[in-house]
């Protein structure tokens, strides 16, 4: 890092897109070790990728493609060497305090919904991971390298099995 300038431009880059780590590492992996892992990983690829940033892009596009790449890359890492431990097995008990139904079961909805996000295959978790950050399909197929149309097609798919999902789990 022999450029002052340069390292300045990435740690602001960074610190100002940081959320973007946060959430993949945490749709990714288990347990602290391991996030702390990726992030680790995640801003040395995009420190050594930074040359191949195009300037015509946003920054938060092309830092999502990266991340992305290097979570599904350490995730199927960690699976092969059977590091992988099944999400549900962390999930806490909650006892709540609060006597209201409605915030008991938003809490419950949104822990089945992050459940079963987990649970799918990478690029089908990227794909919500992004959905639910409220990008465009065109923003999505950009940053996953695929078609805004089957961007939108796997997208639909994935709700509809999310649906069925937890329809079949409140039954």
């Amino acid at each position: 890092m022999d450029n002052p300038a340069k390292l300045e431009e990435f740690v602001k880059l960074m610190r100002d897109n940081r959320g973007i780590v946060f959430k993949i590492c945490n749709s990714y992996c288990s347990n602290r070790q391991d996030r702390e892992d990726l992030a680790q990983e995640i801003v040395y690829q995009l420190w050594r990728s930074g040359k191949t940033f195009n300037a015509n892009q946003k920054f938060s596009t092309w830092m999502y493609r990266v991340a992305l790449n290097v979570a599904i890359s350490f995730y199927r890492k960690s699976k092969s060497a059977g590091a992988v431990v099944a999400y549900k097995e962390h999930l806490p008990e909650m006892e709540y305090q609060d006597d209201s139904d409605y915030e008991n079961e938003l809490e419950k909805a949104r822990r089945i919904l992050h459940q079963s996000i987990h649970e799918l295959k990478e690029l089908d978790r990227a794909l919500m991971i992004l959905f639910l950050e409220a990008k465009s399909y065109q923003e999505i197929a950009e940053i996953l390298g695929i078609t805004e149309t089957n961007a939108a097609t796997k997208i639909s798919r994935i709700k509809e099995k999310l649906k069925q999902k937890i329809q079949a789990i409140n039954k």
